[in-house]
């Protein structure tokens, strides 16, 4: 029998791009679900704000 796939397709999205008004980025990453059960965090470049902001996994 086949083994479900653990590793999923996710978009990280900024969450401080909105909050200037500029749009925000959004990068596409894979993740461990079985590991990383929760929400994926991590420090990503915004190219319109211009600095590393936080990127944050989006549903």
């Amino acid at each position: 029998m086949a083994k479900k796939n653990a590793r999923l397709i996710i978009t990280l999205e900024c969450t401080e791009a909105r909050a200037e008004g500029k749009p925000p980025s959004r990068y596409t990453t894979t993740k461990n679900r079985t590991k990383t059960p929760g929400r994926l965090e991590k420090k990503k470049y915004n190219p319109f704000l211009r600095r590393h902001t936080l990127h944050r996994e989006t549903k």
